[in-house]
């Protein structure tokens, strides 16, 4: 078993589990962030996911229920992050349909789960698992240090391309912009909480798979998104998977 790294040791481990299993590689993200896709590819990329953003609230009140008492700060963020998701202000998963409406899909579509792909399913419940089963901070790796950190560096590249390509109004790409913000806050809390909880050579060895995991379950996502939706509309000769 490896020794006990110090703070600024173990976050340079966890963001190294991360790169290069970035979901920012997968030829749905960078054919979205060169303006290659169509407004139908973006409402399928919305139907799916919902269902995998949609339940994270209940993934993070699952993490909340089994954190100790005496961890305080990390009960408060969770029950921050699941206010914000789900009542603070406008609920992401009704910015989420916004713009799925804006891509020519209807609510109903987004909401019903035989819209999503076997693998979005497998997503889903790869939360739904780590929520319920991991140790509590081992989760918050996994969730927010694994998942959650990725979408600003992920959004970044593909919401200016809304406005400028796809010509969205600020409205509908409201969903995007928010978490932009939201979850570098939300990535940094989980950090820190991680880099303070996890504090055996064991812990953080789990830490910094669950978060190599997390990056290759998001990754096999949106793989599956282009897989699945896309190819035979736009082969890969025709992205510049260098970029």
């Amino acid at each position: 078993m490896p020794d006990l790294m110090d703070q600024a040791t173990f976050r340079t481990a966890l963001e190294t589990a991360i790169k290069g299993k970035s979901a920012t590689k997968s030829p749905f993200s960078i054919a979205w962030a060169e303006g290659k896709l169509s407004r139908a590819h973006l409402a399928r990329w919305a139907e799916n996911h919902f269902h995998y953003v949609g339940p994270f609230a209940e993934y993070l009140a699952y993490v909340y229920a089994r954190l100790p008492a005496h961890m305080t700060e990390a009960k408060d963020f969770m029950l921050s992050n699941m206010y914000e998701e789900e009542i603070g202000g406008d609920r992401h998963t009704d910015l989420l349909i916004r713009f799925a409406q804006s891509c020519g899909t209807t609510a109903d579509r987004v909401k019903d789960p035989d819209n999503m792909s076997p693998t979005t399913r497998g997503l889903q419940s790869w939360c739904y698992a780590v929520a319920m089963r991991e140790d509590p901070i081992v989760a918050i790796a996994g969730l927010v240090v694994g998942l959650e950190s990725q979408v600003p560096s992920i959004y970044r590249r593909q919401t200016p391309t809304l406005r400028e390509k796809y010509g969205f109004t600020d409205e509908e790409v409201e969903f995007f912009d928010l978490h932009i913000v939201s979850d570098e806050i939300h990535g940094e809390r989980g950090y820190q909480i991680v880099l303070s909880h996890a504090t055996t050579p064991e812990m953080q060895q789990q830490c910094l798979k669950i978060c190599e995991v997390g990056a290759q379950m998001r990754l096999l996502y949106t793989n599956a998104l282009y897989r699945d939706y896309v190819e035979n509309d736009l082969p890969l000769r025709e992205l510049d998977l260098a970029a």
